[in-house]
């Protein structure tokens, strides 16, 4: 088992989860401004599910080395998509604002919410 701290919640979940469909299934809100409605639902092509994450995790999938060579991605590398990230244990994740969660203003943080969602 692998333990998640993300938005205020600590949750377990088995290794090898998908850490999108960890952080929906808390209701964790993982998607920004329209990107909650306008999203590929978690097939790597969009880039909106963008986070942070502290722990480990896969290596990268082709489709998201495709995706995050593009800005705005490529200017954070070190964030990861949520949708194409394999949970291999402990884990802290952070989201970011803008559009993509490609910002510098945490929207939350491993221990809860900072800030209202921008509506950009």
């Amino acid at each position: 088992m692998a333990r998640i701290i993300a938005e205020g919640k600590t949750f377990d979940v088995d290794e090898g989860t998908n850490l999108r469909e960890a952080l929906l299934a808390q209701d964790i809100d993982l998607y920004n401004a329209g990107a909650k409605i306008f999203n590929c639902r978690g097939h790597g092509t969009c880039g909106t599910c963008l986070v942070q994450v502290e722990g480990s995790v896969s290596v990268p999938t082709e489709a998201e080395t495709k995706r995050t060579i593009f800005h705005p991605h490529s200017i954070h590398p070190e964030r990861r998509l949520a949708c194409q990230t394999e949970v291999l244990g402990d884990l802290r994740v952070t989201k970011f604002d803008g559009y993509f969660g490609d910002g510098e203003e945490f929207i939350w943080t491993p221990g809860g919410m900072l800030a209202a969602p921008a509506l950009t």
